[in-house]
């Protein structure tokens, strides 16, 4: 059972607050502690602007996020560990391979591809990483029950 999931990311602004309130949203009533992190958080930063409109347009509120750098204690402590793109499960894996049986990728089930990085681009890329994130949530419930 996953009682502990993190959605991580480079920056933790961009695409892993997005994942983290997609599945906060999806799983609510559920007794699972969602959380997001960065490889290369950028620390105590909000969200980008338009990751919280592209977000907003679609009814979710991640306006209160605040970046967090992913550390040894924090993934430890997860049950699964959710990545948007392969150089993140690298970098995880590289750090930490006790962890390995933990981590996987969000679109995992959708060829194994990468969400790309829509930071410094314009609103049409976070929308389709809202895209590609939405899909790879759905895929994740599915397996989770």
């Amino acid at each position: 059972m996953f009682n502990r999931i993190i959605v991580v990311c480079t920056g933790n602004i961009c695409r892993s607050p997005i994942g983290e309130g997609l599945l906060r949203q999806r799983l609510q009533g559920r007794d699972i502690e969602i959380l997001s992190a960065g490889t290369g958080a950028l620390v105590g930063f909000p969200a980008d602007p338009l990751a919280v409109e592209v977000a907003a347009d679609h009814g979710l509120d991640i306006s209160a996020h605040r970046a967090q750098q992913a550390t040894l204690p924090l993934l430890s402590s997860m049950d699964l560990v959710l990545t948007l793109d392969q150089g993140h499960s690298d970098w995880i894996n590289a750090r930490y391979p006790q962890l390995r049986g933990r981590v996987h990728k969000l679109l995992k089930w959708r060829e194994n591809a990468d969400v790309a990085d829509p930071y410094r681009q314009p609103k049409e890329a976070f929308e389709q990483a809202w895209a590609d994130i939405d899909a790879g949530v759905d895929d994740w419930l599915k397996k989770l029950g």
